[in-house]
């Protein structure tokens, strides 16, 4: 708990200036990598949040599907800006147009889908920041070609990062998705 005395004032407000740096991101924005069957762009990362949150953003292709996972260490926030997108956490599942927002704590297995017939986007806020740096090494393994499984195991173990794709033969076929795995 912080034992900082509250503000009462603007003066003290404003005393202590900028807890974190100013940043600022114009667009456009850097194109967006793969990481398996969706993409990822990245927004802003921890280095720029002080840790407390990062952001980047997913082109959902036709068809795709994110391998059903469980997080141990920080929870998403989507936000869909475009098209259609399906998700499932834990025993719920909906289907959000754009505009449509939805919490994923951690520890509850969950997954999302392009449920549309065009590329769907979405907004990820994570907190804390760090699992921001998955999605970047992931990035480098897909672009070196396609990844090992071993590697991939590793890389999610490093994470906290834990896969379990008993939802996807059922997904694939309700919603005509294309296999997360490749």
């Amino acid at each position: 708990m912080n034992s900082s005395p509250v503000p009462t004032t603007l003066e003290q407000a404003t005393a202590a200036a900028r807890a974190l740096p100013l940043t600022v991101l114009q667009g456009p924005h850097a194109p967006d990598r793969s990481i398996g069957s969706i993409g990822v762009g990245f927004r802003l990362g921890g280095e720029e949040t002080g840790g407390q949150l990062a952001i980047v953003e997913h082109p959902f292709p036709v068809g795709a599907l994110v391998p059903p996972h469980v997080h141990t260490r920080e929870d998403e926030f989507s936000i869909v800006t475009a098209g259609t997108i399906g998700f499932r956490s834990g025993p719920d599942e909906v289907v959000l147009e754009a505009g449509g927002y939805i919490a994923k704590p951690r520890g509850e297995l969950h997954t999302m889908w392009n449920a549309g017939d065009t590329e769907a986007r979405m907004i990820e806020i994570i907190t804390p920041a760090g699992f921001e740096h998955f999605f970047f090494e992931l990035a480098e393994l897909v672009a070196a070609g396609p990844p090992n499984p071993t590697d991939l195991e590793t890389l999610a173990t490093a994470y906290g990062l834990f896969i379990d794709p008993t939802w996807v033969p059922d997904l694939m076929h309700r919603y005509n998705l294309n296999s997360p795995f490749g």
